[in-house]
């Protein structure tokens, strides 16, 4: 394997809890457009980052722990994807169908089937699935239904992902492989992070019961009057670190309660406002005096209109939200080609001008 490879399968899976760290919701606003956004988190460094456009026709090979031999495919859809590392490495994309779908680490609880090379012609990387399911089909039970004619691997031992899926309806899966085993959820609360499994991340949903919008009622304790100190007092007890099941809590209870909006756009907003309180500081992922200098550890937070057809993202070094719109490229014509997600890494300030 090449050593961007080796660079790319540290970067988007890591060897530890504290490298990645995602976070993912989803909402439909008023008009029925629908939305998924998610964090991308790397606390070891500067994590390259790209968006990448493929053309219908474009062929693509999947890699094998052996090489570039892997399975073979051409693709039916365009796609653009926010990829990490290599071009192939899709995190987070759509296709010109509304297909949308986006990998997330799932350490220790996921488990593919064992490489095989006499398989490698339908042999897929687990960092390219994404790539491979956004360029052949456009619904989620195309995906469901063809699973099973690749045999997906990782291409590093320890590291495993699992997987959200959605279309413009507002269905979404996510997909777990586990012993080798696919496992499809229908996920209607609308979040996904990481470890553990995904049924489990709901019942544990069920430690929260007592979490409500607005304020606590007043109290009575032997004879004192208990009564909130501050506003959103009804959610007091609500996980506050940036472990997996404190951010899906988190994230469950903030989308539960976030109110409709009009429009596809104004729902994409509301998503970047919503994952700003999953931003990750640098400092609390590692122990001091060993903070590498990157402005956090979220690297990038991407929404997608899944609707409207629409890529919107903004990243550590540049909180500009940029938009792709799908519908502005051709692609029986557009170059297969990958850009990167920030020119330069530097945050633009518009200087206020004062009127005398």
């Amino acid at each position: 394997m090449t050593k961007n490879l080796l660079l790319g399968i540290a970067a988007v899976c890591g060897s530890t809890f504290q490298a990645v760290a995602c976070t993912g919701i989803s909402l439909t606003s008023r008009d029925g457009s629908y939305v998924q956004a998610r964090t991308i988190e790397w606390a070891r460094g500067v994590l390259q980052s790209e968006y990448v456009i493929i053309p219908r026709g474009q062929q693509l090979t999947s890699f094998t722990p052996t090489g570039v031999n892997g399975l073979t495919f051409t693709a039916k859809y365009g796609v653009v994807g926010l990829a990490v590392v290599q071009k192939e490495f899709i995190a987070e994309g759509i296709n010109e169908a509304g297909l949308s779908a986006g990998l997330f680490f799932f350490p220790h609880y996921g488990g593919y089937k064992t490489y095989d090379a006499a398989q490698n012609q339908r042999t897929l990387a687990d960092l390219q699935v994404t790539e491979w399911l956004l360029s052949q089909f456009s619904t989620i039970d195309e995906v469901k239904a063809a699973l099973s004619s690749v045999r997906v691997v990782g291409l590093e031992k320890t590291a495993v992902v699992h997987w959200r899926i959605g279309e413009p309806s507002g269905r979404q899966v996510v997909l777990e492989i586990v012993g080798g085993v696919p496992h499809f959820y229908e996920n209607e609360v609308g979040v996904l992070t990481n470890a553990p499994g995904f049924e489990w991340q709901l019942t544990n949903l069920n430690n929260y019961v007592n979490l409500h919008p607005g304020d606590a009622s007043v109290q009575k304790l032997s004879g004192i009057t208990l009564q909130p100190t501050g506003g959103n007092s009804g959610f007091l007890g609500i996980p506050g670190d940036a472990t997996p099941p404190s951010r899906f809590v988190r994230a469950a209870f903030y989308r539960g309660t976030a109110p409709q909006r009009a429009t596809g756009f104004d729902t994409v907003q509301q998503c970047f406002h919503l994952l700003n309180n999953f931003d990750i500081p640098i400092g609390i992922e590692h122990s001091q005096g060993d903070i590498p200098d990157i402005p956090s550890a979220t690297q990038w937070t991407s929404a997608i209109d899944l609707t409207n057809r629409k890529v919107y993202y903004k990243t550590a070094y540049n909180n500009s939200i940029r938009c792709i719109d799908l519908k502005a490229i051709d692609f029986s014509k557009v170059k297969y080609q990958s850009q990167p997600l920030d020119k330069i890494q530097e945050q633009p300030v518009e200087m206020v001008k004062i009127p005398r």
